[in-house]
């Protein structure tokens, strides 16, 4: 989630962490999700913390390393009800201290998705996967995990639609 709404009043670590597209602010990693959905045809399940993550970027860089330094697994808000009619599955997180959000951990942990193929892609600041693609095969043996992912710099996220869409393309998942 962008860390403000407001497109004229961002500090660098919002303008770092959003985009904004037709006056409106995203989230790198949530504007990735919008170009995929809109080629794909896909739905969109958010993987949102019941306590929601803070909006002060020092604030959250901070919990980010704590939940890190403690093997954190913050409980989900919500949960996808029908996991099992998705085949393919498209994770996408932001790059946080070399890792995935822990909240990703707490996804991996509750969903079984063996026989599924995953489709990771992230967002960074300079880390790209960090190996996160193979942490997620080693949390979801049973699944097919393409390694293959698509991982963008927030330096490149506003610009990235055609990449995304190429990236799409490429394993045959746009329309």
């Amino acid at each position: 989630m962008p860390e403000t709404t407001d497109p004229d009043n961002m500090t660098e670590e919002e303008e770092n962490s959003a985009v904004v597209i037709d006056g409106e602010v995203l989230g790198n990693t949530q504007y990735v999700a919008y170009v995929i959905q809109e080629n794909t045809g896909a739905d969109i399940f958010r993987i949102e913390p019941v306590t929601p993550y803070p909006t002060d970027h020092e604030t959250l860089v901070n919990l980010a390393a704590d939940e890190k330094s403690d093997n954190a697994r913050p409980e989900i808000a919500a949960h996808v009800d029908n996991m099992e009619e998705y085949d393919t599955i498209f994770i996408g997180y932001p790059n946080w201290w070399g890792d995935m959000p822990m909240i990703m951990y707490s996804f991996f942990d509750e969903y079984d998705l063996s026989g599924k193929t995953i489709v990771p892609f992230n967002t960074h600041g300079g880390s790209g996967f960090s190996g996160t693609i193979s942490t997620i095969a080693e949390l979801e043996p049973d699944a097919e995990v393409n390694t293959d992912g698509f991982t963008v710099s927030r330096d490149n996220v506003e610009d990235a639609e055609p990449d995304i869409i190429s990236w799409l393309d490429s394993l045959g998942y746009g329309k």
